[in-house]
């Protein structure tokens, strides 16, 4: 009979202690310490995955330079938003952790994409529906894959007897909290059963060249459920937020080997799915019957990606004494800066006002070219005037007031006039630049007083 010892795990970071802790000593949280039994040997029935191909074979060292490595093919998602955040496809063999609030659409997007990898073996383990929900759910988004196997199972040994005879080109685990291993004697959900059942997929993803996705639950600080090292042992963490009461979803990479972690993938919750939102401007920009103070077209980047969003603000006197700062999608300590330098370089007397700012569309904006825009609207508001519709702005605030260059400026001036703007302000330090090369107009500005005179004359 196998030895089995009892040891406490913090349920936040999964730290290790012999004894129960009232505040765990790594993440400082307090009552997280569980008791969990731990075998020291493996379950004689509960054979782990072993691949066919590795044959027992030991792996040896060798040189760098002698590793034969040949061209990455990665396998196409037919989903352009879910591809760009991915880095261009799925790359074979890779683990990608997909996380998320509850009722934001996890499982829907996942079940799309085993639906459009039609010519693909998929296997969806489920542990938390039934075969006939799931089935309700993808007759009611149109979804009929003939190569699309459904198993609602939460072991793991049983998981790999079944993908042992489908073998799967795609495996989609829904979700890894609910999973459990016969090697460790522990509840499902708890710090070493999601690190051991993460550990098993892992293996097997790396040895059969199977992409294989983890949808992950989070905890109510929003970050991912489980201990800290589940996110370091995958290949790649994808976080998808949104608010319920709003039809629209974004999908940001947290980490990725594979590509870029600054890419951002928009969709529209609908009764029948979720529908790829091509172009986010069209969310993004308010359709007004008159100009309204207050309100600016920003051109930014999300990755290679880019877009134009609206900035609104809101100046007013303040009420209590005391001026509050708000903002929503916008770092508050840059918007602080900002109203700073307006004040003390431009003379413009902001102290005693109420600033609220916010970013359209729920986007959490983090480019330093919506720093010209923020400013306008600002000023806009202050004066009560609204600014001419047809213009926007590309350019980043400096502390001395000046009008900075950003990157990537002539993809933003050729999306703005793909979307009929007329007039773009933009840094007078960008090199190259040829008014005649555009169809929009360019008001090449150094100073936040020749952006002001432009605006407001």
């Amino acid at each position: 009979m196998a030895k089995t010892k009892s040891v406490y795990f913090c349920q936040n970071c999964g730290a290790q202690s012999p004894k129960w802790i009232g505040r765990c000593p790594s993440c400082g949280e307090w009552n997280t310490y569980t008791e969990e039994i731990v075998s020291k040997a493996a379950h004689p029935q509960a054979p782990a995955f072993v691949s066919k191909s590795s044959g027992g074979r030991v792996a040896k060292p060798q040189l760098l330079s002698a590793v034969t490595v040949g061209e990455e093919v990665r396998l196409p998602v037919y989903d352009k938003e879910l591809s760009r955040v991915l880095g261009g496809g799925l790359v074979p063999g890779s683990l990608i952790l997909f996380g998320g609030e509850p009722g934001i659409g996890k499982s829907t997007l996942m079940l799309q994409l085993a639906a459009n990898l039609k010519g693909m073996r998929v296997l969806y383990v489920s542990g938390e529906e039934s075969e006939q929900q799931i089935r309700m759910r993808a007759e009611r988004i149109g979804i009929n894959n003939p190569d699309c196997y459904i198993l609602t199972e939460t072991s793991t040994q049983h998981i790999f007897q079944q993908i042992e005879q489908i073998e799967p080109q795609l495996l989609i685990i829904d979700s890894i909290q609910t999973l459990h291993t016969a090697h460790i004697e522990s509840s499902p959900g708890s710090v070493s059963q999601v690190r051991e059942c993460a550990a098993e997929l892992l293996r097997y993803a790396k040895e059969s060249d199977v992409p294989v996705f983890l949808i992950g639950h989070i905890t109510k600080e929003g970050s991912l459920a489980g201990p800290k090292v589940l996110e370091h042992m995958v290949d790649t963490v994808l976080q998808f937020e949104g608010d319920r009461n709003h039809v629209y979803r974004l999908l940001r990479t947290v980490k990725n080997r594979f590509g870029s972690t600054s890419e951002l993938g928009i969709y529209e919750m609908q009764g029948s799915g979720l529908r790829e939102v091509n172009n986010p401007s069209e969310i993004l920009i308010t359709a007004r019957e008159e100009p309204v103070s207050g309100v600016t077209i920003a051109v930014l980047l999300e990755g290679m990606r880019p877009m134009l969003i609206e900035t609104q603000a809101l100046v007013s006197t303040a009420a209590y004494g005391t001026p509050q700062r708000s903002s929503t999608g916008f770092d508050l300590r840059r918007l602080a800066m900002l109203l700073a330098v307006l004040e003390k370089r431009c003379g413009f007397r902001l102290g005693q006002k109420d600033v609220f700012l916010n970013i359209a569309g729920g986007l959490k904006v983090e480019d330093p070219g919506i720093d010209l825009a923020v400013v306008c609207a600002v000023l806009s508001s202050n004066a009560d005037i609204p600014i001419a519709p047809g213009v926007c702005f590309a350019s980043e605030v400096g502390l001395s007031g000046e009008i900075r260059p950003v990157n990537r400026i002539e993809q933003r001036i050729a999306e703005a006039e793909k979307l009929g703007f007329k007039e773009i302000y933009i840094s007078k330090y960008h090199k190259g630049l040829k008014a005649g090369d555009y169809g929009i107009k360019l008001h090449q500005v150094g100073k936040i007083e020749e952006v002001f005179g432009g605006l407001f004359g």
